[in-house]
Formats: C-alpha cells, sequence, structure tokens
C-alpha cells in the first residue's frame, strides 16, 4: 500500500513540475539587447508591476521590429517585456 500511494505522489509530481516548466518563457537576447538600447521616456505607474499579470490599456505599448510576439514599456524607469496581445507582463529587465 505505501509502494502504492508512493508511486501516485511521485507520478503527481511529475506532472506538477512539468506543468511549471510549460509557463516559462525563454525570450531571445536579441530582443533584450533591443529593448535596453532604446531611448523611450519613462512612465510614472502606480501599480505593481508583475510577471504573469496584464498591464492596463492606457500603458502604451512599443512594438519590436521583427519580433511581433514581444513588446515593451518603461515604467518607473523600468523596461518591462510583454506580450502585445494579452498585454501580460513577461520579465522586467534589469
Amino acid at each position: 500500500m505505501k509502494k502504492l500511494i508512493l508511486a501516485t505522489l511521485l507520478s503527481s509530481l511529475t506532472f506538477v513540475a512539468a506543468g511549471f516548466a510549460q509557463t516559462t518563457v525563454v525570450v531571445p537576447g536579441e530582443v533584450k539587447t533591443y529593448v535596453l538600447q532604446q531611448t523611450n521616456p519613462s512612465v510614472v505607474y502606480d501599480g505593481a508591476v508583475v510577471v504573469g499579470e496584464p498591464l492596463p490599456e492606457t500603458v502604451e505599448i512599443y512594438p519590436i521590429p521583427q519580433q511581433p510576439t514581444y513588446g515593451y514599456v518603461v515604467l518607473n524607469q523600468q523596461r518591462v517585456l510583454v506580450d502585445p496581445q494579452s498585454r501580460q507582463v513577461i520579465e522586467v529587465l534589469r
């Protein structure tokens, strides 16, 4: 009985780990380099910038040439990568 419980627990943990791995976004280095080189003005933003959370419609997202799946904003002196379709924060660049 203990072996069955242990096997069930281990297989559950494997599925959970796989689920986390699928939500990780690997941003190409050239996208990060492009964003870090841009000189767009910073906007004061009172909300929290949280990875996975969408930004409000009032925040302008700048496109990245040749990379339609990524956009960026500059909020409170921080460059933030976003998904332009969902407006979700992908990564805060430091």
